[in-house]
């Protein structure tokens, strides 16, 4: 996949959960996924095609899950939301596997872009 398709497609998706240990349960067993823990407050879970994490780092909210896109550069990625209008929510931060931000589109979606770099 070339680095202009990476840029593109939704790459991960983040659910903001009140038990990791529930969301497991209920994912597992309603829909087979599988699960990689990274801690305590973090775990990652595979539909067999597409991945996706739930944390207990943040508030459970309505508006549904995180939608995260995957960039090579971050910083070029950031101004380029910028640019076209979206508005940084949280700048850049490194987590365990990369960095990342969020930002919030101009109907104030939040979506994030994140990077191994």
């Amino acid at each position: 996949m070339s680095t202009t398709d990476d840029r593109r497609r939704i790459d991960y998706i983040e659910f903001n959960v009140s038990s990791i240990a529930a969301s497991r349960a209920f994912y597992g067993a309603a829909f087979g996924w599988t699960f990689t823990d990274y801690g305590p407050d973090y775990c990652e879970f595979s539909d067999g095609r597409l991945t996706g994490g739930f944390t207990t780092t943040a508030p459970v909210g309505s508006g549904g899950p995180l939608v995260i896109l995957h960039a090579d550069d971050l910083e070029k990625a950031e101004a380029a939301v910028t640019a076209a209008g979206g508005r940084i929510v949280t700048p850049i931060f490194a987590f365990p596997g990369g960095r990342r931000f969020h930002f919030a589109d101009p109907d104030g979606y939040e979506l994030a872009v994140w990077s191994k770099q």
